[in-house]
């Protein structure tokens, strides 16, 4: 992996395209501390440590949050939107049609269709947020026209982070959405660092528990490392044909099924699920701190918080429940059976067919139970594990370690092809 870094800076096309990158990642840590004016910054840090949902945002945007930047709001509304954007191809022909069918027009389509369900997605999000720190004393500026202002400016951040990340695609290396989510949760890691180190030496904490601490946490980056790795290849043989007057035997291959096919995508599902009625609470039950608002989000203080065991119980089925869904969305066996069908390949043993996608139905159904239990796993423990070591400087969710360490993988995997397409003397020495 280090040689082929150190081959990369040295090829001109794929240097350029890191410092385009490293660029991109300077603009936005600039954009992080351009904040928003009439701010009052200790009314907003009360809000803060009472929503977990403003937790889990400051932690996607590097900080932004924190600060209340232009850019408070992340690339969040944008993931929404792809996502909604993924489901509806499923649900809509229309869609379906556009993006098997339609070819560089039709994804180009999707894509418009994804900037302005981010728009209004953004909007929605800006809106409810500025009401909400209106209301809580956080601007010193309560007049209408200031909240519009504020609305406006959390939207363009947002779409400023959309525009960068496309250039990041299109003119740098990896896919530029995953990048700035990658570097928003990376800027965290040095703070969280510097506040451990000075409480181990203060003695607030225990200096064995984070040992233990660290040493799951690396144990766990393993794990996840032969999860995005894994696969279970389906052997696939090619029938023989006969072009003119040649024939030419059938070869062997396979197919590659992930053993995670959904990715981050359905812990993000499970926890936006799970926090969305809190912060509607938040959001709209000041107003009516008297009324059956208050006593239903009592209740959910009470019984449903991050800590309980009923929102983790409820948390892990929810993550088991869209990795199942999402893997059926990603990986359809019908099509695969059918493109199998019409190159003449199959699978030894299967007929063609139903009996094929019977077979690969078995065969996901198997590896998705294990990625299901994985993730859900992966999306409690890491909680249990900080209040079992009382490690309260040092916050590393489940989300995060697969975002980061997917993005790092998928990236080093693109430099590597890129090198691959200039040099063949790595496959000829094999």
């Amino acid at each position: 992996m280090f040689n082929n870094l150190r081959a990369a800076v040295l090829v001109p096309e794929i240097r350029q395209r890191i410092f385009f990158v490293l660029f991109a990642f300077a603009w936005f840590v600039f954009m992080i501390h351009v904040q928003l004016p009439n701010v009052n910054q200790a009314a907003w840090q009360r809000v803060l440590q009472s929503g977990a949902f403003y937790n889990l945002l400051g932690f996607l945007s590097g900080g932004a949050l924190q600060k209340l930047s232009v850019i408070a709001m992340g690339i969040t509304p944008y993931i929404n939107a792809s996502i909604i954007m993924q489901l509806m191809t499923v649900v809509l022909p229309q869609l379906e049609e556009m993006a098997k069918k339609g070819g560089e027009e039709g994804r180009k389509k999707i894509s418009q269709y994804t900037r302005w369900l981010t728009i209004v997605l953004a909007t929605m999000q800006g809106t409810f947020m500025a009401i909400s720190m209106q209301r809580s004393g956080v601007f010193y500026d309560t007049s209408i026209w200031f909240l519009i202002y504020a609305i406006v400016a959390m939207v363009a951040g947002t779409l400023f982070l959309m525009w960068l990340g496309e250039q990041i695609s299109d003119r740098g290396i990896g896919n530029g959405v995953s990048l700035i989510i990658f570097i928003g949760i990376v800027l965290r890691f040095p703070t969280y660092v510097t506040q451990t180190l000075t409480s181990t030496t203060q003695g607030a904490e225990s200096v064995f528990n984070i040992v233990i601490y660290v040493a799951v946490a690396l144990i766990v980056i393993v794990s996840i490392i032969f999860l995005y790795q894994g696969q279970r290849r389906v052997p696939v043989q090619q029938a023989r044909r006969v072009v003119g007057r040649k024939m030419f035997a059938g070869r062997s291959t396979y197919i590659p099924l992930r053993l995670n096919n959904a990715g981050v995508i359905s812990i993000i599902f499970a926890i936006s699920i799970l926090l969305l009625p809190q912060q509607a609470l938040s959001w709209f039950g000041r107003a009516n701190a008297a009324g059956p608002m208050a006593a239903v989000s009592n209740w959910l203080n009470v019984y449903f918080s991050p800590n309980g065991v009923l929102y983790n119980i409820v948390y892990f089925f929810l993550v088991v429940i869209f990795t199942f869904f999402y893997s059926s969305i990603v990986l359809n066996t019908r099509d695969v059976a059918d493109n199998l069908k019409k190159t003449g390949a199959f699978i030894p043993g299967i007929r063609p067919g139903q009996p094929t996608v019977d077979y690969l139905n078995k065969i996901l159904f198997r590896i998705t139970t294990a990625a299901a239990i994985y993730l859900g796993l992966l999306a409690v423990l890491p909680g249990a594990l900080q209040r079992g070591l009382s490690v309260t400087t040092f916050y590393l969710g489940s989300t995060s370690l697969l975002i980061v360490v997917g993005v790092a993988l998928d990236t080093i995997t693109q430099i590597e092809a890129r090198l691959a397409m200039r040099d063949y003397r790595g496959f000829i020495k094999r």
